[in-house]
């Protein structure tokens, strides 16, 4: 998983509230276990007018210059509801993005985000109409993520936000939960050995 620490890139502001996971990945295109693969469909339906996703819809954000290129997503509350499939981060990361920014994000969608390497920065209902304005008057504006520090930067204002210490460390340093426990590979074995000259008859 990459580390993320800081990240500036195209916001794309897509203004809906109660984004499930289905509406990121439709259940059609859960047919793999690799991680890669995933960005063409997302947000299939909304993107594309066409079942095999060969007619664009011209009217939808990312079908849109410069926001075919945005790594930064603004939405409303509420994002990421739905069934737990992790195919939804992977299909947001595959597609490019690094943060999304909302005032809510459904519990279980912002734990897999963090085990695939997405910053999720909760922001008040009143921060997020704030930089609304600023995305949808200002075409292709960027935005400044600095993780270490928690604080998103629009057009020079600070907004500072919140994150748990132990997701923000594996952000940090680019872990998922197997890559952390990895990380204490020594101790595990010296105990499996202890355990085994001890009470070999559990191993």
């Amino acid at each position: 998983m990459k580390a993320f620490l800081k990240h500036t890139g195209i916001v794309a502001p897509l203004d809906r509230v109660n984004i499930d996971t289905d509406a990121i990945i439709p259940k059609q295109f859960l047919r793999k276990i690799e991680r890669t693969g995933f960005g063409k469909h997302l947000f299939h339906e909304w993107r594309f007018t066409d079942y095999e996703g060969t007619k664009e819809n011209p009217d939808f954000v990312l079908n849109k210059e410069p926001y075919r290129k945005a790594t930064i997503l603004l939405t409303r509350d509420n994002f990421g509801c739905g069934s737990s499939r992790e195919h939804a981060p992977w299909a947001l990361s595959d597609f490019g993005f690094r943060v999304i920014i909302a005032p809510s994000f459904a519990d279980i969608f912002y734990n897999n985000c963090v085990k695939n390497g997405i910053l999720l920065i909760r922001l008040t209902s009143e921060q997020v109409d704030e930089i609304f304005n600023v995305a949808q008057k200002k075409v292709g504006v960027q935005f400044n993520a600095d993780l270490e520090k928690q604080v998103l930067i629009v057009e020079g204002k600070e907004y500072k936000f919140d994150i748990n210490s132990f997701a923000k460390t594996c952000l940090i340093k680019g872990l998922d939960q197997i890559g952390w426990t990895e990380q204490f590979s020594d101790k595990i074995e010296s105990f499996e050995n202890k355990l085994n000259k001890e009470q070999p008859w559990l191993t």
